[in-house]
């Protein structure tokens, strides 16, 4: 009988530093790599009739991949922030680490990923969660669903506690009252090391050899986000106003104490009016200054 794959028994595997994390991640996780095609033409001058254009495959692009978990009070999904925030080794580049997707049928495998955004969801009333999406270097089928992971892995917690989020804004060190909603995400630009070459790209013959992406450097960071406050007699003198330099904290409450904390200094800020039933306005943010370490302003 036929096995076929379903995301909805998947199991994903997150591994780095020699430990490995079984991630509880909502449905949607998706991962894919494509290679690229070459076209030239092969119709000549004596040869009018070669209408359709030959093709070389020779390397692949960087895989893509994404998912959700939920930031539950048992903070065992800490991996995924930190590797978000955190810096390598050399305190310039992100770090890397390799997922794998285990299926009832299959066990997939992204090497060297890097996550390129993080977006906390900070909807009032909503589960707190932080999807994640990057690139890999390969995406491959190493084995089915026996195969034998690697690394020691974690131990989770016995429960899981989603939370919902209460928000909690200063800027400028001042309450910031009516709050709609608030958004947090990081980016993290990445640029591939050029990886195609004429003596390798002479040798492809499948996408066992084909020519994959290895190296990558961090181009630069951006930290923001959006605020959105109702228009009252108490705010509505500032409308239409910014700001270069000034702190913007967000940070959720969870049972009367901080739980996810983004204390940024040095950011900046513009407002924008939204006219509607009831008037709105956005304070949209950017961290200006350079944190020595991303993961001591994001705490969670």
């Amino acid at each position: 009988m036929t096995a076929y794959n379903f995301l909805r028994e998947s199991n994903v595997h997150l591994v780095y530093g020699g430990s490995r994390y079984l991630l509880k991640t909502t449905p949607n996780v998706s991962f894919s790599q494509t290679f690229a095609e070459d076209a030239y033409e092969v119709k000549t001058l004596h040869d009018q009739t070669k209408m359709f254009q030959g093709t070389s495959v020779t390397k692949a692009n960087p895989a893509d991949f994404s998912f959700t978990v939920s930031l539950t009070t048992e903070k065992d999904e800490t991996i995924v922030k930190s590797l978000l925030t955190d810096y390598d080794s050399t305190g310039s580049n992100i770090k890397n680490f390799d997922l794998y997707i285990v299926t009832g049928e299959s066990t997939f495998k992204l090497s060297s990923c890097v996550i390129i955004n993080g977006d906390f969801n900070l909807a009032k009333g909503s589960v707190l969660t932080l999807t994640v999406s990057g690139q890999a270097t390969k995406l491959e089928r190493v084995g089915d669903a026996s195969y034998s992971l690697p690394g020691s892995l974690v131990s989770a917690s016995s429960t899981r506690t989603p939370t919902l989020s209460l928000i909690d804004v200063e800027v400028g060190g001042s309450d910031v009252s009516n709050i709609i909603s608030a958004t947090l995400s990081v980016q993290n630009e990445i640029e591939w090391t050029p990886y195609e070459t004429l003596q390798s790209s002479l040798s492809v013959t499948s996408a066992s050899n084909a020519m994959y992406p290895s190296e990558y450097t961090l181009g630069r960071r951006v930290v923001s986000g959006n605020i959105v406050q109702y228009v009252t007699s108490n705010n509505s003198s500032t409308v239409q106003t910014f700001n270069t330099d000034t702190t913007v904290r967000v940070k959720t409450v969870v049972n009367g104490s901080t739980f996810l904390d983004a204390n940024l200094a040095n950011c900046m800020f513009t407002k924008r009016t939204s006219p509607a039933e009831a008037f709105t306005q956005a304070f949209d943010y950017r961290l200006v200054g350079n944190p020595a370490n991303l993961s001591t302003v994001i705490t969670y």
